[in-house]
């Protein structure tokens, strides 16, 4: 049945109702007062003083009851609409899978429910497929560029070249490195995307990646005379891959200093606060415009086209950073003041070494 047609039987069944008890006691009542009236011979306006009598004490009391009669019904039909909604808003890339439940009535809401399941589920398999073609496209383009790679290094350490070709080769090899990252980077977003990532779960020495970091930072600063300092590091364990926590650092520190000004700053710090492990790293750069704060961790989005043209790049790094936290059940944020200062914090779940028991959650 139809909600708009369950909606008025409803209502015209109350209406009714109160429609019929009502005129049952205008009719007595009237009837009552004729009566008297004939017996006492008493003015008619009387009757009209007790009908009015019965459309105050009766008629406003049910009037008021068809109102929130209605406003109950209505609630009780249209409740279906607020869980079809609240389920609606669970929906997201991770979890197209899902099916909203059905009510089995089949009434309109039932059979928008499942319209919405088929295209969720429509849409879930549509992820599936592009993900696989992501997958195998950069599974097939591995070889290709390995082997253009080594072509092109083999080419290079001819000794006949000439400059102009030793450059152009050059030019070339260094392309191909770039299509390689970008490959590598499709692939791993892919693979944290349908949660294949397998990362080894052992304790990591975050501070010592720190330090390392670090000093990665202070050697690919000096080239933009940017200097880099460790304000704060402290001596923190969490669980993860020492390589992938290695490649956020990389990725982070790189960016700071690539978006930065010549002759810029760039902070870090380490810190245990609330049982998290919290690092941040900030940069004297432009700053992220606020009207493309909220894409920075888009894939291939690289803000501002004036400020990053000349900035080597793919527009992957803080897509893959933020694919690396959030395997390790940790956070990632940014926060920037245009033209003055920008700051990533991560925060990731630290451990403790017990003595007795080895690995415990700290």
């Amino acid at each position: 049945m139809k909600i708009s047609t369950r909606l008025t039987l409803w209502y015209s069944a109350l209406l009714m109702a109160s429609l019929i008890i009502m005129a049952g006691v205008l009719h007595y009542e009237w009837t009552e007062q004729r009566d008297l009236l004939l017996r006492q011979q008493q003015p008619p306006e009387t009757v009209w003083e007790e009908v009015g009598e019965v459309i105050l004490f009766y008629g406003l009391p049910t009037a008021v009851l068809l109102l929130i009669g209605g406003v109950i019904f209505i609630r009780k039909a249209l409740r279906p609409v607020a869980t079809l909604s609240h389920g609606a808003e669970r929906i997201h890339a991770g979890n197209l899978a899902e099916q909203l439940p059905r009510s089995g009535n089949g009434d309109e809401l039932d059979r928008l429910t499942g319209v919405f399941n088929d295209m969720t589920g429509r849409l879930h398999q549509a992820f599936l497929s592009i993900r696989e073609f992501t997958l195998h496209a950069s599974h097939e383009l591995r070889t290709p560029l390995t082997v253009m790679h080594a072509e092109l290094e083999t080419a290079l350490n001819q000794e006949t070249l000439s400059p102009a070709e030793r450059e152009r080769i050059s030019n070339l090899l260094d392309e191909v490195q770039r299509l390689a990252q970008i490959v590598d980077g499709l692939s791993f977003l892919t693979k944290a995307d349908s949660g294949m990532l397998k990362f080894s779960g052992e304790p990591v020495q975050f501070d010592d990646l720190v330090r390392d970091g670090y000093a990665d930072a202070q050697i690919l600063g000096g080239s933009k005379k940017v200097h880099v300092q460790l304000n704060v590091c402290a001596p923190v364990t969490v669980k993860g891959d020492r390589h992938r926590l290695r490649q956020l650092l990389l990725i982070l520190t790189d960016n700071a200093i690539k978006y930065n000004h010549q002759g810029g700053e760039v902070a870090l710090s380490l810190e245990m606060k609330n049982g998290t492990a919290l690092l941040t790293i900030s940069n004297s750069g432009p700053g992220i415009p606020a009207a493309t704060a909220d894409r920075v961790f888009e894939r291939f989005f690289r803000g501002d086209p004036s400020h990053s043209q000349a900035i080597e790049g793919s527009g992957l790094g803080l897509s893959i950073a933020q694919g690396i936290v959030h395997a390790h059940n940790g956070k990632i944020r940014i926060h920037s003041e245009s033209e003055y200062l920008t700051t990533v914090t991560v925060e990731l779940p630290r451990i403790e070494l017990n003595q007795q028991d080895g690995l415990a959650p700290g």
